[in-house]
C-alpha cells in the first residue's frame, strides 16, 4: 500500500472536478501537492480552500498537459519542491461532443494529446523520480468510456481505451521488475462536473440543441459526486487496487459488457433513456 499522509502528490486538472476533489481530500488527510491545470484562478481558488483548514505545503503549476515540454518542466518543479513526492494522478482531461463523421482530424489530435499523450507524457516524467521512492503510487484516470464505447464517443473512447491499455500494460511492467511504483487506473462512471459543459463541439455539429441535450441527459444519470470520486481513488490508493470503478453505473457497465461485450449497447441505451426521462420527471 501506498500511505497518504506523509506523501506527497501531484494531480494535474485539478482546478475543478475531481482533481479539485482529490487536491481537498488528500491535503485533509496529510498529503502535501503540487497542483497543475491550464485554469490558474482555480488552482488559486483550490490553493486558499486548502490554506484555510490545512498545513500542507502546496504548489501550484500552469500547466498544459498537451504540451510534453510543459509536463517535463512540471515534474522538474514538482519534484524539486516536494523532493518526497511518491504519488502522480494524471487526471486531467476534455470532452469532445459530435460522431466521428463531425469531427474533424485537428479536434481528435487536440483530444488525444490531452487525455491519452497527456497522461503518456506525464508518466514518462515522473517515473523515474518515483522509482526511487520507497514506495509510490500512479493513478491514471481513464473513463468507463474505456470499458464502452457509445456512440458519439469515438475520439473520447479512442483515448480511454489507449490509457487503460497503457496503464495496464506499464502494470506489468513494474510487477515483473519489482518495482516499488503501483499503478492503478480509474474508471469513473457519470460524476458530476463541468466536463460536458464545457466540451468543444465537432466542426460538423451544427445543431446547437444537441449540446443541451447532451448535458441535460449527462446531468441525469452523473449521480457521483467529486468528493465521493476522490475518496474512492484514495482508498484504491491505499489497497493498491489496479482498477478502480467509481459508481454503481460503472461497476453496472462493467458486468454488463462482460457478459455481453459485443451487444451491451442496446442495453444501455435503453436503460440511459429510462434513467434520463426520469431525471427530467423529477425535475418538472
Amino acid at each position: 500500500m501506498t500511505a497518504i499522509r506523509g506523501s506527497a502528490a501531484a494531480v494535474t486538472g485539478a482546478a475543478s472536478g475531481i482533481g479539485r476533489a482529490l487536491a481537498l481530500e488528500l491535503a485533509a488527510r496529510g498529503c502535501d501537492v503540487a497542483l497543475a491545470d491550464r485554469d490558474e484562478a482555480g488552482l488559486q481558488t483550490v490553493a486558499a480552500e486548502i490554506n484555510r483548514t490545512h498545513s500542507q505545503k502546496v504548489t501550484l503549476h500552469r500547466v498544459d498537459v498537451s504540451e510534453p515540454q510543459q509536463i517535463a518542466d512540471f515534474a522538474q518543479a514538482a519534484t524539486s519542491a516536494h523532493p518526497g513526492l511518491n504519488i502522480v494522478v494524471n487526471n486531467a482531461g476534455v470532452a469532445l461532443l459530435g460522431q466521428f463523421n463531425e469531427i474533424d482530424q485537428a479536434q481528435m489530435d487536440w483530444l488525444m494529446n490531452i487525455n491519452f499523450w497527456g497522461v503518456v507524457h506525464a508518466t514518462r516524467a515522473f517515473l523515474p523520480h518515483l522509482a526511487r521512492q520507497r514506495e509510490a503510487h500512479i493513478v491514471n484516470l481513464s473513463s468507463i468510456f474505456g470499458i464502452i464505447a457509445p456512440p458519439g464517443q469515438t475520439a473520447y473512447a479512442a483515448a480511454k481505451f489507449a490509457v487503460r491499455g497503457f496503464s495496464e500494460s506499464l502494470r506489468h511492467e513494474l510487477q515483473m521488475a519489482a518495482s516499488p511504483v503501483r499503478l492503478s487506473v480509474v474508471h469513473p462512471g457519470g460524476v458530476a462536473t463541468n466536463i460536458v459543459r464545457n466540451s468543444r463541439a465537432g466542426t460538423g455539429v451544427a445543431d446547437n440543441a444537441r449540446r443541451a441535450q447532451s448535458i441535460e441527459r449527462f446531468d441525469a444519470i452523473a449521480k457521483t459526486t467529486p468528493a465521493a470520486a476522490a475518496l474512492r481513488i484514495i482508498q484504491g490508493i491505499e489497497n493498491n487496487r489496479p482498477r478502480i470503478l467509481i459508481g454503481n453505473d460503472a461497476r453496472f457497465m462493467d458486468l454488463l459488457q462482460r457478459f455481453r461485450p459485443a451487444t451491451y449497447w442496446a442495453v444501455l441505451a435503453r436503460r440511459i433513456a429510462k434513467t434520463a426521462n426520469a431525471g427530467k420527471k423529477e425535475g418538472a
